[in-house]
């Protein structure tokens, strides 16, 4: 399954790519195959705790859309999930479609968390004297 749908020999993943293919290796965990040194290898490219957590985020929602769908589906056979929930209609958004403010604007939770942004190692701003000590 999971292997005809993706490749498996791939060098780096962007974390969009990994947030997919992690998705696609719960679906097939819940359908009762196993991938976990795939999975293993796809959270550990992630270079944050941030995207390494939305990865497993993703594969966790993999695995509990997949029950739900079979659970629902009158068949429940598993190609039919497969295919609805990761081979399903591509939907491609321009970047300037993409919502960037506003009403329109995705929501703060879903931002990157500044605290996880390392400082420039070459800043000294953290040791000098404040604005206000200066004449």
């Amino acid at each position: 399954m999971y292997e005809q749908t993706y490749d498996t020999d791939w060098d780096g993943l962007d974390r969009d790519e990994a947030m997919s293919r992690a998705f696609a290796i719960g679906v097939a965990a819940s359908l009762g195959h196993d991938y976990t040194e795939e999975y293993e290898l796809i959270v550990a490219e992630m270079d944050t705790s941030y995207n390494r957590s939305i990865v497993e985020l993703a594969f966790e929602e993999g695995k509990n859309k997949a029950k739900k769908k079979q659970y629902e589906s009158d068949n429940g056979d598993e190609e039919t999930v497969w295919s609805e929930l990761v081979e399903g209609e591509t939907v491609t958004v321009e970047r300037e479609e993409v919502p960037t403010g506003g009403q329109n604007r995705l929501p703060a939770a879903l931002d990157k968390a500044k605290i996880l942004d390392q400082p420039d190692l070459d800043s000294r701003s953290r040791v000098s004297k404040p604005d206000f000590l200066e004449k």
